[in-house]
């Protein structure tokens, strides 16, 4: 006999105010739902070209020992890190993906009533932590499908924001700004305010995306994950790079025993192994080229990326986009779509294979049939 929910008594105030959040239903979910599997995943921007050989075996000879925590600390992975990037390990924490670290964050810095700026339609996910920690989110429209610093920065000094949430590259447009105009803005940053840069994406941007770590700068926390380019988000592996003062609050937040040593050393053999991703690199700008092509053969505007997706026009209004989206589901196809509009008059497809590609190319022009029929 199934029951209806209600409130639990136990809950905090704050958390009986919270509506049930799921930020992003995930294709598991909607397998179940449709009742067959998708025929290809293209949705959830994961590396559908896997991790490096190497991390695959050293996740494998872990295995063995599973029954041990993982180190509390990271120490191999961040002072590999830490060489990777030439700064000290004391600069880096290790947790579980940005996700995990984004929690952290506002866990350490917002409380009821402060305030937060970002992006209308950004990265739904830090809205969700400012959100259970009783902050009050404010957020300024993309400029040209780009996150804007100027007006980040300006609805941060108008309403005394403490935080201003920025991705750089971003999702879910895929653009992204050079490393002088994120420099700028971090120089022209409120007074009080941290700058969470989330540099999920980085990996797989221009040269010249992201600017030079510099750990004694208060005013920015740099995420970066081995969910993207590395092909590991579902081992939860990410890091954050920062002022060692804030980098050291972590531990009085932080699930010390967060990370599996599974996960520890698969990160560690896949940031060994540049080989491979300057293969992933190629692969997926080979298939961001393919849909880029297929936009252009459907009549649309693909919107150029710097990340493992391409954001595609659909020409209309969400409405429209949203129907291309439910047909494409329809034909296995999984893919997602910007929440906010204008962005919302775009589909997000992520990078794939070469047949996910074929599939791509065939069903898009059912959807966008079927779309012009409703």
């Amino acid at each position: 006999m199934s029951q209806t929910p209600k409130t639990s008594p136990h809950l905090t105030p704050l958390a009986a105010s919270l509506p049930a959040t799921v930020p992003f239903v995930g294709p598991e979910a909607q397998e179940r739902a449709n009742g067959q599997p998708f025929k290809a995943r293209l949705g959830a921007n994961e590396s559908v070209f896997g991790p490096s050989p190497k991390a695959i075996k050293a996740m494998k000879a872990a295995a063995g020992d599973v029954w041990k925590y993982g180190d509390p600390e990271s120490h191999d992975l961040r002072h590999a890190l830490a060489a990777k990037h030439d700064v000290p390990a004391e600069n880096i924490v290790v947790g579980s993906g940005i996700d995990g670290l984004l929690d952290s964050i506002v866990r350490l810095t917002i409380t009821a009533g402060d305030h937060v700026v970002t992006s209308a339609g950004a990265y739904p996910t830090f809205n969700y932590h400012v959100t259970g920690y009783g902050g009050t989110i404010h957020t300024v429209p993309y400029t040209a499908d780009h996150e804007d610093p100027d007006r980040l920065i300006a609805k941060a000094r108008e309403v005394g924001a403490k935080l201003i949430y920025l991705s750089n590259p971003d999702n879910p447009m895929g653009t992204c700004h050079d490393a002088q105009t994120i420099q700028l803005m971090i120089q022209n940053l409120p007074e009080g305010c941290l700058l969470v840069l989330d540099e999920a994406y980085v990996e797989l941007a221009p040269d010249g995306t992201g600017p030079a770590f510099n750990i004694f700068d208060a005013r920015v926390i740099r995420t970066r994950t081995f969910s993207k380019a590395y092909g590991m988000a579902g081992a939860r592996v990410g890091y954050a790079v920062g002022h060692v003062d804030f980098i050291t609050a972590f531990n009085r937040v932080r699930n010390h025993f967060g990370m599996s040593r599974i996960s520890q050393a698969g990160a560690l053999a896949a940031l060994a192994d540049d080989a491979y991703i300057d293969d992933i690199r190629s692969q997926i700008g080979t298939s961001r080229e393919a849909l880029y092509q297929i936009a252009e053969d459907n009549g649309l505007r693909a919107i150029p990326s710097a990340t493992n997706f391409v954001a595609i026009d659909c020409g209309q209004d969400g409405d429209f986009a949203r129907a291309v989206l439910t047909n494409l589901t329809a034909q296995g196809i999984f893919v997602r779509m910007p929440f906010v509009a204008p962005q919302d008059r775009c589909i997000r497809i992520s990078c794939g294979t070469a047949p996910d590609m074929v599939l791509v190319a065939e069903a898009l022009p059912k959807a966008l049939e079927a779309a012009q029929k409703l």
